[in-house]
């Protein structure tokens, strides 16, 4: 692609633990690298040691090693009030103004890559995000200088690219979508070239991660059964037993058993312990039980909305990296009664999807067969009163816009006021399944003015209407006036308003960050660091020699000398990781 070619609208996967992005070229879809050759960008940030800002690989490298200066999975935080610190009396960031930072680090290496400026995107979300959250992440684009032309649920991005290579079977099939920090379900069917989604669950705290905590949880109190000190008691110990309970999760993908292994961890006091655990694969999977449990529920969940029993289900697609784990693959056997299929790579299927979405937003030729429907993964309504005798029980949830319904979609129901005399109506705004509104999620509200009068005089109808980007709208309509009123959701805790993004793009300008042509010997030198904690005796003393020879080639800024001892760097860094 040359500098006279139209800028495309690139699919991102924004993930809680790596991001991706792609595009579609002659109909087939193209994974862009980032500064360090590699398609998979962590979604991590930390605060360099002279106040720069890293981004993706190199911030990713140095959680171990600077955990205080680091924010990783704030994916999990998005839409939420919450501020993560880099340092002490560092910076302090929204999960926007995180995601954002990681935005605009895929920004520019699709920029890099294909040799154009990038100002649209399509960019994915897990499909039990609410509004706010939705809305977070659109702010957070923003805030990196990205119009979002379309927000896509991951499953569905998924089924997307599954489906492209088989527009022309006919076929029922679930994806189960895990990945680092959320888990999402989606029964679609494939007839003729379009791909309908027939509903979706999911569950936006469950992923990868909680394995690997559920596996160096297990390693702690081992330990404390030996009367030895607490694991958790120091920050950055903790951040080394978890990235070697994440390196042991990954081999028991492989082989039965292996060990958890840090050298040197530190604990409170002052203290130093060396982590050397034997795990066997049956061992994490009981440790792993009540996650496995929490996988079934949403499955089974989603199997029910779409009216299918499991034998009527063709194929099993698994995407996202956890899906590596045996016990994922054993517990979709035994719902579907077959085995599930890899047939595009876990990490990659979600970003090709988001491409292929925007392929199809730009009218590409290549995909101009394929139709895609989606549905709203869960039950929209309104806290409403019930009458109990000659009393009302407040609290009660009226669902105004079920699961299931096939977006873009507009449904209305029509209220009345409760008490003599009443001037206003409250219009509460929840997310969920429950009768009780308290067991549901609250997203926004906002009161209604109506003419005083006896009890039931005044109605409203209150509409919802739930766009592609699952962003919902709220209108409410007074009967006797005519008067309309929209819900205002930027007053809810967490959404950003529109000054708010600019204040924060503003803010994001004025920051140091790294530079990306010098990412490669960042990277190189983090990795190479978060390795030397780890390591002891002779091999340590390798490494340290090693690593010393590229921070004198990096002082004397001689460009073929500090090529040469990175790519020495990451291969002894290699080979030491597989020895």
């Amino acid at each position: 692609m040359n500098a006279g070619t139209r800028s495309p609208i690139v699919g991102i996967d924004l993930g809680t633990t790596f991001s991706l992005i792609a595009v579609l070229e002659q109909g087939v879809p193209r994974l862009l690298p980032n500064a360090v050759g590699e398609f998979l960008t962590p979604s991590a940030v930390s605060m360099g040691d002279d106040g720069t800002l890293l981004v993706g690989a190199a911030a990713a490298a140095r959680a171990t090693t600077h955990p205080e200066r680091t924010a990783l999975a704030f994916k999990r935080d998005m839409g939420t009030e919450r501020k993560l610190r880099l340092g002490d009396g560092g910076l302090e960031l929204s999960p926007q103004e995180l995601s954002a930072m990681v935005l605009a680090a895929l920004k520019r290496d699709a920029e890099a890559a294909l040799g154009v400026p990038v100002v649209e995107a399509v960019v994915t979300v897990p499909a039990y995000f609410d509004d706010v959250q939705r809305q977070a992440t659109r702010a957070a684009a923003e805030i990196a200088g990205l119009k979002v032309e379309r927000i896509v649920n991951e499953p569905t991005a998924a089924a997307i690219a599954y489906g492209l290579h088989h527009r022309d079977r006919e076929l029922r099939a679930v994806v189960l979508d895990l990945g680092g920090g959320t888990f999402d379900v989606t029964v679609l069917e494939i007839m003729e070239g379009v791909i309908e989604i027939q509903s979706s669950a999911g569950d936006s705290r469950l992923g990868g991660g909680d394995f690997s905590a559920a596996l160096a949880e297990w390693a702690a109190a081992r330990r404390e059964q030996a009367r030895e000190p607490d694991l958790r008691s120091d920050r950055q110990g903790w951040a080394r037993v978890l990235q070697a309970a994440e390196e042991a999760k990954r081999r028991l993908s492989e082989v039965e058993t292996t060990r958890i292994v840090a050298p040197q961890v530190p604990v409170r006091g002052g203290a130093r312990l060396d982590l050397d655990l034997p795990v066997t694969r049956e061992q994490a999977e009981e440790a792993w039980a009540g996650l496995q449990e929490r996988l079934r529920a949403p499955i089974l969940r989603a199997l029910g909305d779409a009216g299918l029993a499991p034998h009527q289900v063709d194929e099993v697609l698994l995407v996202g990296g956890a899906t590596r784990m045996p016990c994922v693959v054993r517990l979709a056997a035994q719902i579907f009664g077959r085995l599930p299929l890899r047939s595009l790579p876990p990490d990659e299927a979600v970003a090709m999807g988001a491409a292929i979405q925007a392929a199809l937003k730009e009218g590409d030729a290549s995909v101009e067969d394929l139709v895609v429907t989606d549905v709203a993964p869960f039950t929209l309504g309104i806290e409403t009163a019930v009458p109990f005798g000659r009393q009302f029980m407040n609290g009660a949830f009226a669902p105004i816009l079920e699961r299931g319904t096939v977006i873009p979609a507009s449904r209305v129901q029509q209220f009345s006021t409760l008490a003599d005399g009443q001037e206003a109506i409250r219009i509460a705004v929840y997310q969920g399944e429950h009768s009780l509104c308290r067991d549901n999620r609250r997203i926004g509200q906002y009161q209604v003015r109506v003419p005083r009068g006896p009890a039931g005089e005044q109605s409203v109808d209150v509409r919802f209407t739930y766009d592609l980007n699952g962003i919902l709208e709220v209108e409410t309509t007074v009967r006797s006036t005519g008067k309309v009123a929209l819900l205002v959701l930027e007053q809810t805790p967490g959404r950003m308003s529109p000054k708010d993004v600019e204040r924060a793009r503003r803010a994001m300008a004025k920051l140091k960050f790294h530079p990306r042509e010098a990412l490669p010997n960042a990277t190189a030198l983090a990795r190479g660091e978060a390795l030397y904690l780890e390591l002891t005796g002779s091999r340590r003393d390798e490494l340290g020699y090693v690593l010393a020879r590229f921070r004198a080639a990096l002082d004397g800024q001689e460009a073929t000398a500090i090529d040469a001892c990175r790519l020495q760097v990451l291969q002894l860094v290699d080979a030491l990781r597989r020895g």
